[in-house]
């Protein structure tokens, strides 16, 4: 776990020092990747931004962000700067592995006079906050990084921060689907390889010790669960 939680990490600080040259990740593939027949799949999702994406209306809709609320973004990567979260009325907090990413954001917040909550660099299995501390809170584009110990020890903690009934989102891998494939293909490729190991019964399962779902929809590559926190 620590390995892979140390390969990420590496791999989002790659990202941020490419992009703060310029250069997008996802450009310059090899054609092992580029000449797989799901390719042409990944293209059309890139253009119309239907990976997983923090920014879907339905994410805000669900939350329903109010003043006074605190939101708990696990995993952020740069939501704050590009998912719209920045305007939101409630209290932002972002934990994310990669300490360059960390550093961009608080660079970002203090440039526009940002007032967040807090930005932690650190792992979403374990984070510094209290005990039913949020209101609202998501995990988006993560999960599938990880196998199901470390799964498990993410939501046990989700769970743990959340406050009894509060609303969150998460995640997983549409495992086998031709969106998750090609997806799984470039994220080995940039050095972060999926490691999810559950079967959709198997996770849901284990979702059912700490939250109730709401409802579920399959986007792009991904599933993303709408849950209630279960205390």
């Amino acid at each position: 776990m620590d390995k892979q939680l140390e390969m990420v990490a590496q791999s989002y600080d790659r990202g941020i020092d490419l992009g703060r040259k310029g250069i997008d990740s996802y450009d310059n593939l090899p054609e092992s990747i580029t000449s797989h027949p799901y390719y042409s799949l990944f293209q059309q999702m890139r253009e119309l931004d239907t990976f997983s994406d923090s920014a879907r209306k339905e994410i805000a809709d669900y939350l329903a962000p109010e003043t006074g609320m605190k939101f708990i973004d696990m995993g952020c990567c740069v939501n704050l700067m590009y998912a719209g979260y920045k305007d939101w009325p409630s209290t932002y907090y972002g934990v994310d592995i990669s300490p360059k990413t960390i550093d961009l954001l608080k660079g970002f917040a203090e440039k526009n006079r940002l007032s967040v909550g807090d930005l932690h660099c650190g792992s979403m299995h374990e984070t510094p906050y209290e005990t039913n501390f949020f209101d609202i809170g998501e995990c988006v584009g993560s999960l599938e990084y990880f196998e199901e110990d470390f799964v498990r020890q993410a939501l046990k903690e989700f769970h743990r921060v959340m406050k009894p009934g509060g609303r969150f989102v998460l995640d997983i891998p549409n495992v086998g689907s031709p969106a998750c494939v090609i997806c799984g293909l470039i994220e080995a490729h940039l050095g972060r390889p999926d490691k999810f190991n559950l079967s959709i019964e198997g996770f849901e399962a284990l979702l059912g010790n700490f939250f109730t779902i709401h409802h579920k929809e399959a986007v792009g590559p991904m599933i993303q669960y709408f849950l209630v926190c279960a205390k």
